[in-house]
């Protein structure tokens, strides 16, 4: 028997009080009933956000969320600054580009942060820039990126900051309105615990200046009908039933394990905890000076194919994380710890990853990762029996 983990930042592992509500009958949308799920969503939605604007909830994957964001805020010829650092950032640029935009990229190391006075020497020469778009967590890269320093600097300006927050949304406080974001994006499949197919998308109210200019076609992903159907608690079109009713209980899972600090706090704690196991092993981190609090990414030794140690610690250990993407395919490995994931989904990856290594030849300490891990995660748990 091959008991499995699912280790990997995406799709993540689904709460069993979802995957219940989720398997309920199913319902006719358009009905005071769903109208009141729909709403209840929204609001806590907003919550989620930190913003006071409506956050729309498509039947989509990520990625439809991050064209809506484009296509609602922009006009053909309109030239944007895209930070480029990871392949994300790369489908940023492919987003804009598919749709006419004059795209500036500011090429970033992978496994770095953007530096936001590259991001400001971007803006001076290039005054008519429309918007900046940027990654929060650049999931291939394993890094953050300092989204609140970049606000600043598109605040007061005719420029809006549109940022995918897929990572980061539900792992890390980014709200929406005290942070300058104008557009927000996010998913179901991360920080939110459930299937992938919902989008969560909500623009600022100068980004919603914008969309009443922008000049952009589109039909289904229309931000503007969405909002006005979101007012009356409904949809444009149908809508993702069975994962809407999923983020209600997922919600409901957050505000009784003490909301969503106490989630933020959960994420960072994990991070630590596995990025000190990292560096016990011996192994160098990707990103070690500005790490996401999603996913930790780990070089792999030399000697080691990082397309064997993710195959044999996904077949023969029944462990699955993520091997790298683009130009870091199979030279990284990253683990997860976002969404549904607690200190000991952080042991199973890095005893895992410990065992494989071994067995895969590299000169490994076997349980020194685990137990530098154990020192931090105990921050997760009180000093004493509540009696």
């Amino acid at each position: 028997m091959l008991k499995r983990y699912l280790l990997a930042p995406g799709p993540t592992p689904v709460p069993p009080e979802a995957l219940l509500a989720m398997a309920a009958p199913m319902v006719y949308h358009r009905t005071p009933q769903f109208s009141d799920v729909v709403r209840r969503a929204a609001e806590r939605s907003r919550d989620l956000y930190g913003t006071k604007e409506p956050v729309m909830m498509l039947a989509c994957s990520g990625t439809g969320g991050m064209e809506a964001a484009v296509t609602n805020t922009m006009s053909p010829g309109d030239h944007v600054i895209v930070v480029s650092a990871g392949k994300f950032g790369e489908r940023w640029a492919e987003i804009c580009r598919a749709y006419g935009l004059a795209v500036t990229a500011i090429d970033v190391e992978w496994g770095r942060a953007v530096d936001p006075a590259a991001v400001e020497a971007a803006l001076a020469a290039t005054p008519s820039a429309r918007a900046v778009l940027v990654q929060a967590s650049e999931t291939s890269t394993t890094v953050l990126h300092p989204v609140a320093e970049i606000g600043k600097l598109t605040r007061d300006r005719d420029c809006l900051l549109i940022v995918d927050g897929i990572t980061s949304v539900g792992v890390t406080d980014l709200p929406m309105d005290a942070t300058g974001i104008d557009a927000l994006v996010s998913g179901s499949q991360k920080g939110l615990m459930l299937p992938p197919g919902l989008a969560l998308v909500a623009l600022s109210e100068k980004a919603w200046k914008f969309q009443q200019k922008s000049k952009l076609p589109r039909y289904y992903f229309d931000l503007a009908k969405e909002r006005d159907n979101l007012a009356k608690n409904t949809t444009s079109y149908t809508p993702a039933i069975s994962l809407i009713v999923g983020l209600n209980a997922v919600y409901d899972l957050i505000e009784a394990s003490g909301g969503f600090p106490e989630v933020f706090r959960r994420h960072r704690i994990l991070a630590e905890g596995t990025r000190a196991g990292v560096k016990a092993m011996g192994l160098k981190l990707l990103a070690p000076d500005a790490p996401s609090p999603a996913t930790t990414g780990v070089w792999v030794p030399s000697g080691v194919d990082g397309g064997d140690l993710t195959r044999y610690l996904r077949d023969v250990m029944g462990v699955t994380v993520a091997g790298g993407q683009g130009k870091l395919k199979g030279k990284i490995v990253r683990l997860a710890h976002i969404g549904y994931s607690d200190t000991f989904d952080v042991i199973v990856a890095l005893a895992a990853l410990e065992m494989a290594l071994s067995r895969l030849g590299a000169s490994i300490t076997l349980g020194k990762a685990t137990a530098a891990a154990e020192s931090v995660l105990l921050e997760m748990y009180p000093d004493t029996v509540r009696k």
